[in-house]
């Protein structure tokens, strides 16, 4: 037997109109917010993912899903969505577009070689916001109002927002050589990754999944107070905005995310629930970007984004209990006796489907009784039985599965009943 691959699965028919329903919700949610859907390749040069993720990151070094093609050209399956998106944005020159900033959104699956944990898969699905070309205090607030707004929008409301200022290129050299200072006495103690993040990127020590729990981390310079005045008053104003449209908020110093290209407001969403069983805490991430694009040979904009796994979202809407609407049902099942009344629903099936009713019908040559079950498990609104008198009369008696109310009516006439009753 040939087994799905370690870290994937298959999402099964009774668990896809989850996903629908998810999905459905927040294509909503971006019409409402004005962002447009962009589609992106699965696969890019891996270069890419190297340039704009960060040569240094967890993802680039450890994570990627990376072939040579038949041309001997690296190519990666692509690990995240921003970069994809700044790609898409340079190539198709979007800084020209009428309409800025550019306001865009994706959702697709992303591959990442890790454990296999609860929530974490190394194929899994990432719906993502990118707002590109403005770069405004109010932006960035607009994007952590529309996280808030999603994750409340399915019921969850045991949440907290954490955000931090990782400041600006300048800004962060001085920080940058603090934290050599602070950790370097110390960093034989580490893992070999932080060993190396010393000498590329310090601050992403802070972020070690590894050693999280070291003393040191604890006691770390602050990224606060190294900002510029520019970094600073831009901070400050994006939590202005926040307080003014009552979003509640911590400040943590040690937020610095996991990829290199972030820049000023740094951002994750988290469960607040102290009966959450802690396999997955943090919901959703993300933050500003300036310079990215200019790292990707494109212009000198700015952008702010946030990603979130469609996987997570499904298990915190467990773990807290919240139940899904019944979305999946047919709005008629026909039910047959004889081989005569078998052939007529055949056709009656076809003009039915062609006028827009979901309908369906049995195959397996049941009695009356199983078939009326199959129309149960169906979940259908309408039922008809078509018999010998039926065909002879020409009309046949349509119930009301829910109200059990019945109406005779000539066979054409189906479809305006159910038409009728839809609406």
């Amino acid at each position: 037997m040939i087994h799905i691959p370690r870290g994937t699965q298959d999402i099964l028919p009774e668990e896809t109109s989850k996903w629908r329903y998810i999905e459905a919700k927040l294509h909503k949610l971006m019409e409402v917010y004005n962002y447009q859907e962009i589609r992106t390749p699965i696969f890019e040069s891996t270069d890419l993912f190297a340039r704009g993720v960060g040569d240094s990151t967890d993802v680039v070094q450890k994570e990627m899903y990376t072939f040579k093609d038949k041309g001997d050209r690296s190519i990666t399956l692509r690990p995240e969505g921003t970069a994809a998106v700044v790609r898409s944005y340079i190539e198709n020159k979007m800084q020209g577009l009428p309409n800025q900033p550019v306001k865009l959104y994706y959702n697709g699956p992303m591959f990442r070689y890790e454990r296999k944990q609860k929530g974490r898969y190394r194929q899994f699905n990432q719906f993502g916001v990118e707002a590109i070309g403005a770069e405004n205090p109010s932006m960035d607030a607009e994007v952590l109002a529309m996280v808030m707004h999603i994750y409340q929008s399915f019921g969850l409301k045991k949440l907290k927002l954490v955000i931090n200022s990782v400041g600006d290129a300048e800004s962060r050299v001085d920080y940058q050589n603090a934290l050599r200072e602070h950790f370097q006495p110390v960093i034989h103690n580490y893992c070999k990754d932080c060993q190396q993040r010393i000498k590329t990127n310090p601050m992403r020590i802070l972020d070690c999944k590894v050693d999280r729990h070291q003393p040191e981390i604890k006691t770390a310079p602050s990224i606060t107070d190294f900002l510029n005045d520019y970094s600073k008053a831009y901070f400050e104003a994006v939590k202005s905005h926040l307080d003014r449209l009552g979003i509640p908020y911590e400040v943590d110093p040690n937020l610095v995310r996991g990829l290199d290209y972030y820049t000023h407001t740094a951002f994750e969403l988290m469960m607040d629930n102290e009966a959450y069983d802690g396999a997955i805490t943090t919901l959703c991430g993300g933050g500003r970007y300036n310079g990215l694009l200019e790292l990707l040979d494109g212009p000198s904009e700015t952008g702010i984004g946030f990603a979130l796994s469609i996987e997570r979202l499904l298990l915190a809407l467990e773990e807290e209990g919240i139940e899904f609407p019944q979305t999946e049902h047919i709005d008629l099942f026909v039910a047959t006796m004889g081989e005569k009344a078998d052939d007529f629903a055949v056709t009656l099936l076809n003009q039915l489907r062609h006028a827009g009713v979901s309908v369906d019908k049995d195959y397996l040559s049941r009695k009356l009784k199983g078939q009326m079950k199959q129309a149960d498990r169906l979940n259908s609104t309408y039922t008809i039985v078509i018999g010998d008198q039926e065909l002879e009369a020409g009309e046949v008696a349509v119930k009301h599965m829910a109200t059990g109310e019945t109406q005779t009516m000539k066979f054409e006439e189906i479809e305006s009943y159910i038409h009728g009753g839809k609406e």
